[in-house]
């Protein structure tokens, strides 16, 4: 009978497995990280492995910040009328809050002061 010899595991593959149990590794990257990093891949001037490298993402994601800047990019014209008024609407909702609070006070001092 033959005796097998022990096999160690690929020393640069275990950190990998490592990494994969942790929780949260993935980057977060905000939103003017990803607009800078999409205008470069629209100007042209490196190619998406160069900018991939330099910025430390995967390639695929900068296509997808680019396909989502120039997707989104006609919205940047549109006058955001859909934004200001959801806004608006918040806004004037506190505006009648405030208002409510300040005539039940008013009433109440006003009482107080007649009596």
């Amino acid at each position: 009978m033959t005796q097998l010899a022990k096999v160690e595991p690929c020393p640069w593959k275990a950190p990998m497995a490592q990494e994969q149990d942790m929780k949260g590794t993935r980057k977060k990257h905000n939103a003017a990280f990803k607009a800078k990093v999409a205008l470069a891949a629209i100007k042209g001037d490196r190619t998406i492995a160069e900018l991939a490298s330099e910025f430390g993402v995967h390639p695929n994601q900068i296509y997808n910040w680019k396909k989502q800047l120039l997707d989104g990019a006609a919205r940047v014209f549109d006058g955001g009328g859909a934004a200001e008024h959801g806004a608006s609407e918040a806004q004037v909702d506190v505006l009648y809050r405030q208002i409510g609070q300040l005539k039940v006070e008013n009433d109440f001092l006003a009482r107080k002061l007649g009596k």
